[in-house]
């Protein structure tokens, strides 16, 4: 048990402070609307997603079952889309690849999370 909460904490930990950045460069940076711009995206949209990673980064610590999936859920849309829109545009596997990682990350978080829950029903 202890190493799937090490497991659980780090990876979400990872995710939250990832989406927390990523949210201050989507608001702040010119660079920002740029990319957006470049994937086709329009500017209103980058600060939905902005506003929407700071939201998901704190719902996925709540203890809230139907708010924590939520912003599972959220994340894993935004990630496959970024990791979509890369790919469409022709922009650098590195930036396609991205997306996926950050989803790979995302998706240990939810298991291990899911894990943490069974045990905890079980005890």
């Amino acid at each position: 048990m202890k190493a799937t909460k090490i497991v659980y904490y780090v990876t979400t930990g990872i995710i939250s402070v990832m989406m927390l950045f990523i949210a201050f460069e989507t608001l702040t940076k010119p660079e920002v609307k740029v990319s957006m711009e470049h994937l086709g995206f329009p500017d209103y949209f980058r600060i939905e997603l902005g506003i929407a990673k700071i939201i998901g980064a704190v719902l996925i610590w709540l203890p809230v079952r139907l708010l924590k999936e939520t912003a599972y859920i959220g994340f894993s849309i935004m990630f496959a889309s970024a990791t979509l829109a890369h790919a469409v545009v022709g922009d650098p596997v590195s930036k396609i690849m991205t997306g996926i990682v950050f989803l790979a990350i995302l998706i240990v978080s939810y298991v291990s999370n899911a894990k943490l829950q069974e045990i905890n029903r079980n005890n």
